[in-house]
C-alpha cells in the first residue's frame, strides 16, 4: 500500500467514526535457524571411507611404485581396541585388506582367544603400501605415512592400542628397544594406553613365543573388560 492509498484509507476510517488507531510495530524477529546439522555428530565410519578414497593414490613415497591396492585399514570405526602392525604383505597388497594372509588368520585366532571378533576392533598398519620383499619400512616411508595413522587414531578414538611387532613400536613410541624390552611395560600414545606384543608373522616363525604373546593378550583383555564395566556402570 503506497502513501496515497494510506491517506484514503485513514480518511475512510475517520468518516466511519474511528477516532483512534492502535499500531503494533513489527518485531522483525529472525526466523529460527535449524542448527541440528551443526551439532550432528560426525560419522567416523563415513569419514574413514572418504579418507581411504582420498588417499588411495598416494605418491608420498616409493612404496607407491609396487602398490596394487592401498591398505588403509578395516574394522569397527568406534573400536575400543586398535591393532597396528608394520605394513601390508603380498595378500594384503592384492586384496586391500590388512592381515588376511597366514599372519592375519593367526591374528584372528589371537583375538578370539580373548573373546573378540575382528569386526569389534580396528586393524591397520604403520604404512599403507607393501614394502618390497616384505622388508621393514624405511624411516622416510614411515614419516610419509604416519600422518594417515595418527588421523585414523584421532577419528576412531580407541581406548587401547596394541602394537604388533618391533617396527610398529619403534615407529610410534620413538624408542629403540628389543621386543622383549618393549613388552615389559605399557605406554601412552596420544594419551591412549598402548601395549606391545609380537607380530603374528614372528609367532609363525617362532611358535615358542606364543606363550609370551598370550600373556600380553591377557593384559589387554583385562583392561578391555574393565573399560566395558566402567561404561556399563556410567
Amino acid at each position: 500500500m503506497d502513501a496515497k492509498q494510506v491517506k484514503y484509507f485513514l480518511e475512510y476510517l475517520r468518516l466511519s467514526g474511528v477516532e483512534e488507531i492502535f499500531y503494533k510495530p513489527e518485531t522483525h524477529l529472525k526466523p529460527e535457524v535449524d542448527k541440528s546439522e551443526d551439532f550432528k555428530e560426525e560419522n567416523p565410519g563415513k569419514i574413514l571411507l572418504e579418507l581411504k578414497e582420498e588417499y588411495k593414490n598416494c605418491q608420498k613415497c616409493v612404496l607407491a611404485e609396487n602398490r596394487i591396492k592401498f591398505v588403509y585399514g578395516e574394522g569397527n570405526p568406534q573400536a575400543k581396541l586398535m591393532l597396528i602392525g608394520e605394513g601390508p604383505g603380498a595378500d594384503e597388497n592384492a586384496t586391500g585388506r590388512p592381515f588376511v594372509g597366514r599372519a592375519g588368520r593367526l591374528l584372528t585366532k589371537m583375538l578370539l582367544a580373548i573373546k573378540l571378533k575382528r569386526d569389534e576392533v580396528y586393524i591397520t598398519n604403520v604404512v599403507k603400501c607393501r614394502p618390497p620383499n616384505n622388508r621393514n619400512p624405511l624411516p622416510n616411508e614411515v614419516s610419509a605415512c604416519l600422518p594417515y595413522l595418527e588421523e585414523q587414531i584421532s577419528i576412531i578414538k580407541p581406548k587401547l592400542i596394541l602394537l604388533l611387532g618391533k617396527v610398529a613400536a619403534v615407529s610410534l613410541l620413538k624408542m629403540n628397544k628389543t621386543l622383549g624390552q618393549f613388552r615389559e611395560r605399557t605406554y601412552s600414545f596420544q594419551g591412549i594406553k598402548t601395549y606391545v606384543t609380537y607380530h603374528p608373522s614372528a609367532l609363525l616363525r617362532n611358535p615358542g613365543w606364543k606363550k609370551y604373546a598370550w600373556i600380553d593378550l591377557q593384559k589387554v583383555q583385562k583392561d578391555y573388560l574393565d573399560i566395558l564395566a566402567r561404561e556399563k556402570n556410567g
